[in-house]
C-alpha cells in the first residue's frame, strides 16, 4: 500500500483515541465511542475524562469485549458535567436512549402498577399504572398487574371499598352486585355514612402501610363486642373480614420483620447471560417479584452489570429508601448519592452478609438462578426452531425478528390490524403493534385493502425511524394469514417501500381448513407443506394463533368502547352528567333524537339554549 493510500484510510482504534486525548482535561463527564457509520458503540462516564480515555489508548490489558470495541472506534464525542454524579445520571439516560452495542443494557424496562386510593368524598381503590398525576394516595410499586389484582381482590373482601367509576357511582339508584357479595358497602346509595366509610379507608391505608396487626386486633375487638351484644350477623361479617385479612398475609409468602421499605436485587451470571431478580418490599410486606434479563457480554463483571441495572432501572422510577444488593456495585457512594438526589431523600445501598436481609438475598438469588436456567433452556429450544424455520423456507440464516400480521373485523366494522413479533428469546410483546384501520374508501371486509394499509403504515414508520436498518427494527421474515393472492399483494407493497428483499410467507388453511394441513405460499415458488408432526409447523401455528388472538382482543376492545358511544357524544355542550340525565329521561339516544323542544326542556339540567342546540343537532343532519 502506498503512502497516499495509507493517508486516505481513516483512522480507527487506538490511533483515534490518542488523537482525542489532546483536547481533553480532567473534567468529569460522559464519552461516546462511535464506529465508522457514526453508530454509538459505547457510552461511559468518568470522574476524570482524560485519565479514563487514556486507558483505552493502551495497546494491551483489555478484555476481549473492550478490545473489539476499541478496534471498531472511528470517532469519539465528549460532554463535560459539573459533577461525577451528574455524569452518572447522564450516562444511564444516554444508554437507555441510544442502546449501544457494548453497554450492559436493561431490555425489559417498563412501568410497574400501583394501588391508588383516590381523593374523593367516598374514595375508590383501584389499580394505577404510569405517572402519578391523579390526586390520591399511591401504594407501590407491585411486581405485576397480577400481584395488584390479587391484592385488590383480597382488600375488597376485607375493607369493602368501592372500585366503580365516578360515572357509575353517581348514577346508581340501588346497590350493585358488589354489595350483594359483600365486596362493597354501597356508599353510592347511602348504605354507609361518610364517616363510617372514612374509617374503612383508613384501615385499608394502614394495612397497605404495613400495620396489619393493628387492624387485626381492632377487628377482633369489634367482633368480641358484637358477640357480647348478640349481634351475631355483624360478628360473622367481622369474622369473615379477619379471615380474609389472614389469607392476604399468608399468600404474600416472604414478609420480612426487620425490612419496611426496600428493593431486594440479586444478580446471577452464567455463560454470558444474566438474570436480575427484584423483590419489592413495602410496608413490611412482599408486593411481588420480577426477573430481568439485561444484555451483557461474556467478560463483564458482576459489579458493572449491577451498577448498570440500578442506574437504568431507577432512571424513570422513584427508588425506595433502601436497596439490598447481592453484590457491590462499582461506585457505591456515587450511585447512592445519585439515587438520593433523584428521590429527594436518603437512599441506602447494602450488601448483607448475615441476618434477615441476607436471607432475602439468598431467596432472590435462588429465583435468579432458576429463572436464568429456564430462560437458557427456552432460548436453546427457540434457537432450534428458528434454525428449522430457516431450513424449511430457504432463508439465508435463522431469523432474528419475525413479524406476523392479521386483521379482525365484523363485516368491515371496527376493523383493526395487528402485528406480533418473535425472535431468539420468544415472543417480543413490547414490540407488538395495533392499527386502527382508517381507510374511508375501503369496501367493508376488504382484507387486501386492510393489509395494504397496515403494511404501508408500518414500513413508512420503519423508513422514517430506521432508514439504514441499523437498529434491529426491520424484520427478517414476514408471516401473513393468507394464500397466493395475499402474498402477491403484500410483495407489491414491499417493493414500493424498499423491502423487496425481506422473505415473505403466507400461511393458508389447507384442506377442510384443518390445522395441521396448512399450505405455505412464497413468491415465485410452488405452495409447500410441512410434515404433520414437524416442530416447525407447530411453531408457525403458535405464531399465527398469537397474531389472531392479539387481533381479536384489539377488535373486541375497540368494539366494546364503541358500544358505550351514542350520537349524544357528538352534541357540543353535552357532558357525562347531562348525557345520563337525557338517557334516564327518554330511555335511549334515538328517543332523544325524536323529542320535541318542550320535552327536551323538561329534562333536569337542560337549559332552553341547550335544548335548542340538541334539537337543531338532530333535525338539521343529513
Amino acid at each position: 500500500m502506498s503512502d497516499r493510500d495509507q493517508q486516505k484510510t481513516p483512522k480507527t482504534g487506538h490511533a483515534v483515541i490518542r488523537d482525542c486525548l489532546r483536547a481533553l482535561d480532567a473534567s468529569p463527564g460522559v464519552y461516546r465511542m462511535l464506529d465508522a457509520q457514526a453508530r454509538v458503540l459505547y457510552v461511559g462516564k468518568a470522574r476524570n475524562l482524560r485519565a479514563r480515555v487514556s486507558n483505552y489508548a493502551r495497546p494491551t490489558g483489555h478484555t476481549g469485549r473492550i478490545a473489539r470495541m476499541i478496534s471498531e472506534t472511528a470517532s469519539m464525542m465528549f460532554l463535560t458535567t459539573a459533577t461525577e454524579t451528574e455524569a452518572l445520571l447522564l450516562e444511564q439516560n444516554l444508554i437507555k436512549q441510544l442502546k449501544p452495542r457494548y453497554n450492559v443494557l436493561l431490555r425489559d424496562d417498563k412501568s410497574f402498577p400501583d394501588i391508588l386510593v383516590t381523593a374523593h368524598d367516598f374514595p375508590m381503590i383501584r389499580k394505577h399504572r404510569g405517572a402519578r398525576r391523579e390526586r390520591g394516595v399511591y401504594y407501590g410499586p407491585f411486581a405485576s398487574a397480577g400481584a395488584v389484582n390479587r391484592t385488590l381482590a383480597q382488600l375488597q373482601r376485607v375493607f369493602q371499598l368501592r372500585n366503580c367509576s365516578d360515572a357509575m357511582f353517581e348514577s346508581r339508584t340501588r346497590p350493585c352486585l358488589q354489595y350483594q357479595i359483600k365486596r362493597c358497602t354501597a356508599p353510592c346509595v347511602g348504605r354507609i355514612s361518610r364517616a363510617e366509610y372514612a374509617v374503612q379507608v383508613g384501615d385499608a391505608e394502614r394495612y397497605l402501610s404495613g400495620r396489619s396487626t393493628e387492624i387485626q386486633e381492632k377487628l377482633a375487638a369489634q367482633m368480641a363486642e358484637a358477640s357480647e351484644a348478640m349481634e351475631f350477623e355483624r360478628a360473622a361479617a367481622l369474622r369473615d373480614r379477619i379471615k380474609a385479612l389472614t389469607q392476604v398475609q399468608t399468600a404474600q409468602g416472604i414478609n420480612p420483620r426487620t425490612v419496611g421499605e426496600a428493593d431486594v436485587i440479586a444478580l446471577h451470571l452464567e455463560q454470558g447471560q444474566a438474570c436480575v431478580q427484584v423483590f419489592f418490599i413495602r410496608g413490611g410486606q412482599n408486593w411481588g417479584n420480577q426477573d430481568f434479563f439485561p444484555r451483557v457480554g461474556v467478560d463483564v463483571e458482576q459489579a458493572e452489570v449491577l451498577e448498570a441495572f440500578v442506574g437504568q432501572f431507577y432512571d424513570s422510577k422513584e427508588p425506595p429508601r433502601a436497596l439490598i444488593l447481592s453484590h457491590q456495585v462499582e461506585n457505591p457512594d456515587l450511585v447512592q448519592q445519585a439515587l438520593s438526589e433523584r428521590a429527594g431523600r436518603k437512599v441506602t445501598l447494602t450488601v448483607p452478609l448475615r441476618g434477615e436481609k441476607a436471607e432475602l438475598i439468598d431467596a432472590a438469588l435462588r429465583n435468579a438462578r432458576e429463572s436464568l436456567a429456564r430462560r437458557m433452556s427456552e432460548t436453546a429450544t427457540q434457537g432450534k426452531l428458528l434454525k428449522g424455520l430457516a431450513e424449511a423456507f430457504g432463508l439465508p440464516a435463522p431469523p432474528q425478528r419475525i413479524e406476523v400480521y392479521d386483521n379482525s373485523h365484523i363485516q368491515g366494522t371496527d376493523a383493526v390490524g395487528a402485528m406480533i413479533v418473535a425472535g431468539p428469546e420468544g415472543l417480543m410483546k413490547n414490540s407488538y403493534r395495533k392499527f386502527n384501520i382508517r381507510g374511508d374508501d375501503l369496501t367493508p371486509g376488504d382484507d387486501f385493502g386492510m393489509m395494504k394499509e397496515v403494511l404501508t403504515r408500518r414500513f413508512h414508520r420503519l423508513l422514517k425511524e430506521d432508514p439504514d436498518r441499523s437498529a434491529g427494527h426491520w424484520p427478517d421474515l414476514l408471516l401473513i394469514d393468507g394464500g397466493a393472492g395475499q402474498v402477491s399483494a403484500v410483495a407489491g407493497i414491499l417493493r414500493q417501500m424498499g423491502g423487496e428483499d425481506i422473505p415473505l410467507v403466507g400461511v393458508a388453511k389447507g384442506v377442510d381448513r384443518d390445522a395441521g394441513k396448512e399450505e405455505f405460499h412464497r413468491i415465485g415458488q410452488h405452495p409447500m407443506a410441512l410434515r404433520h408432526n414437524d416442530p416447525v409447523l407447530y411453531f408457525v401455528q403458535r405464531l399465527r394463533d398469537e397474531a389472531h388472538r392479539f387481533a381479536i382482543g384489539t377488535h373486541r376492545a375497540k368494539r366494546a368502547k364503541a358500544v358505550g358511544a351514542t350520537p349524544l357524544d357528538e352534541v357540543p355542550g353535552i357532558g357525562a352528567a347531562r348525557k345520563r340525565a337525557l338517557l334516564a329521561h327518554f330511555g335511549s339516544a334515538k328517543a332523544v333524537s325524536r323529542a320535541n323542544l318542550a320535552d327536551l326542556r323538561a329534562v333536569e339540567g337542560v337549559s332552553d339554549a341547550l335544548a335548542q342546540k340538541i334539537y337543531d343537532f338532530f333535525h338539521q343532519r343529513g
